[in-house]
């Protein structure tokens, strides 16, 4: 795998996660309905989901947030050639990030778990970014 294409193995790693999270969902929506904890009506318009549920559904939802400047920054660090070792290791670390943080989401939703991996991905997706920058100034 040369430099050019290995941005794209993290962004891969970041879209199995949301997928998985979409199963996880599906599973626990599907278990509520079967034990009688929740109606299957009540998952149409979302407005009293079960919180077994609401956590992966919020899961997702953050998924589709911070990470949307991931997926542009790799982008743009494959078209200007940036994509080398700094940036993969920031884009790994970022993904790693995501998946602690998604983790502790479904599970214990412990902010003092959740919030260091959120905040340990927006630093390093920042630094991605700078590194960006960096790149095209002394390029």
């Amino acid at each position: 795998m040369t430099y050019t294409t290995a941005i794209f193995a993290p962004m891969i790693a970041h879209v199995a996660l949301v997928y998985g999270l979409y199963f996880l969902l599906v599973r626990r929506r599907m278990a509520l309905v079967k034990t009688g904890e929740a109606q299957a009506s009540a998952f149409r318009e979302l407005r009293d989901e079960p919180t077994k549920s609401l956590l992966v559904r919020n899961s997702i939802a953050n998924q589709f947030e911070l990470p949307i400047l991931f997926h542009v920054g790799c982008l743009a660090l494959f078209i200007a050639e940036a994509d080398n070792e700094v940036a993969l290791i920031l884009a790994w670390l970022f993904v790693i990030s995501r998946y602690v943080h998604a983790y502790v989401h479904v599970t214990s939703n412990r902010l003092r778990w959740r919030m260091p991996a959120f905040l340990f991905g927006y630093a390093t997706l920042g630094l991605m970014w700078l590194w960006l920058l960096v790149w095209i100034a002394f390029s």
